[in-house]
């Protein structure tokens, strides 16, 4: 009973100590606001991979400090994390970072604290980020450190407390979870029951969607409805309700959408490819406004075919098109500025390519490079600001490569949809998918791996292949495309 007694008051004490530390979640979001500032994906909007990625991210990261601030919180689950961090060199030896293709750099790191200040920290610096702000919060930024030397003696509970208690061994979990990484099977198996409640609770919304997006499809004559980003279903749901309210409200400025698609995004207008674009911020006004201005977009979006036209012709022949997952959604006006400037600046330059030499050879047009490319499925990235002499260089001596990869991109494209359709059969899965990030070699790598299990947790489930492990929230499996 005395060692027991002990052992309750070492707790209380310790207790005290830690409570000088302790950080508000108030507190912990005014600290992360240099690194709020660095990975919010509003300042990626025209790099959409880098976007999504911080999108996930910071929704799985709020999800784990929301769990510190709980009450009795104890389980621990290690949380892996990627962000693109807008920053041009790497100054961190701790973390795994690599540079995307736009110049921004990806940090990865694997939070497993127990404590505010100290998933603080780790995320600060995971990112290269000063913490000297930290001090200004009143708490210690060598947290454990502090809480040793306070105290006589490094407090190390007997396995009996535990025993007697109830409660779990933080160590122990640690430790454990540290030995143990994660698997397919293991995490399938934990959070399987999980995604299947989120199923069953999204299935009325699920239908409701279907059954207002093919209604509004039929009475507006669409060629489709489609979301920029992955809202929930009750938020999409709550999008086709105000577009079917405006119909009935305002029937007449929504007679020239025949055959068009609409996207729901964040921003009203007409993209580059040709879509009608609603902003999910904006009210019937604004929308009202942009199918009344659609007449003047069709007009414009010829002057724009023309544009394209032109330069395919000074460029032997080479076709220029937008690619929605891989560009910056740029208005219908953005890239008619963006073609006009690049035209303007060839027909000047006169280079002498052949007449139709680059025929069946692509090409699109990017504002944030400054060195052309070739993409692995064969269309050339060309910057708007290149040096037309070494455009010319660049196009003639990767022309045989580039034809090469678009013959590869069209193998890989039927093997990827005959992997997706053989997968959803074997599995019986109502829905196999991809995150625009993921390529489809790297699709491909996954399906072929999945072939080999047996996995019968996934039957009439929705599986999405991502960069991570996660349940959404209306039951969508995510897991990465490298799983093991």
């Amino acid at each position: 009973f005395y060692y027991f007694i002990r052992l309750c008051l070492d707790k209380i004490l310790l207790q005290c100590v830690l409570q000088a530390r302790t950080l508000s979640g108030a507190d912990a979001i005014n600290a992360l606001r240099p690194f709020y500032f660095a990975v919010h994906p509003d300042f990626f909007g025209q790099h959409p991979k880098e976007r999504e990625v911080n999108e996930n991210s910071l929704k799985r990261l709020n999800g784990y400090l929301e769990n510190l601030q709980k009450p009795g919180f104890r389980s621990l689950k290690p949380t892996q994390l990627t962000f693109y961090v807008r920053e041009t060199e790497p100054n961190s030896s701790n973390v795994q970072e690599s540079f995307s293709a736009s110049g921004f750099r990806a940090v990865s790191f694997t939070l497993r604290t127990r404590d505010l200040l100290s998933t603080v920290l780790d995320i600060l610096n995971s990112c290269s980020l000063s913490t000297e702000h930290v001090q200004s919060l009143n708490v210690n930024s060598q947290p454990h450190k502090e809480a040793r030397s306070t105290v006589n003696r490094p407090i190390k509970w007997d396995k009996t407390y535990y025993s007697f208690t109830g409660f779990k061994d933080p160590e122990e979990e640690l430790e454990q979870a540290q030995r143990v990484e994660t698997t397919l099977i293991s995490w399938l198996d934990y959070n399987g029951a999980s995604a299947i409640r989120r199923l069953k609770k999204s299935l009325p919304l699920r239908k409701e969607l279907e059954r207002l997006k093919f209604e509004l499809s039929h009475e507006l004559q669409l060629s489709d409805i489609r979301w920029q980003r992955s809202w929930g279903i009750a938020h999409r749901c709550s999008q086709l309700h105000s577009l079917a309210r405006l119909v009935q409200q305002r029937p007449e400025v929504l007679k020239n959408v025949k055959g068009h698609t609409v996207v729901f995004t964040d921003r009203s207008g007409m993209s580059a490819a040709g879509h009608i674009m609603l902003g999910t911020m904006d009210v019937h006004h604004h929308w009202t406004k942009i199918f009344e201005r659609l007449p003047n977009y069709y007009k414009l979006q010829k002057r724009l075919l023309f544009l394209e036209d032109r330069i395919s012709a000074l460029l032997g022949g080479i076709q220029v098109i937008y690619i929605e997952e891989l560009q910056p959604l740029l208005t219908l006006e953005e890239y008619y500025e963006t073609l006009n400037s690049f035209y303007n600046k060839l027909r000047d330059s006169r280079l002498p390519f052949h007449p139709h030499s680059l025929r069946g050879l692509q090409m699109i047009l990017e504002s944030d490079r400054y060195a052309p490319s070739l993409h692995e499925f064969g269309h050339f990235m060309i910057p708007t600001v290149c040096d037309p002499a070494a455009l010319q260089w660049f196009i003639f001596a990767k022309a045989q490569k580039a034809r090469e990869n678009l013959k590869r991109k069209e193998e890989m494209m039927i093997t990827e949809k005959e992997l997706i359709d053989t997968s959803t059969a074997k599995f019986s899965l109502d829905r196999l998918y991809k995150e625009p990030s993921v390529s489809s070699a790297q699709m491909i790598d996954c399906c072929k791996r999945l072939l080999e299990e047996s996995l019968p947790y996934l039957q009439g489930m929705h599986l999405c292949i991502s960069h991570f492990y996660s349940v959404l929230q209306d039951g969508d499996l995510c897991i990465p495309w490298n799983w093991k």
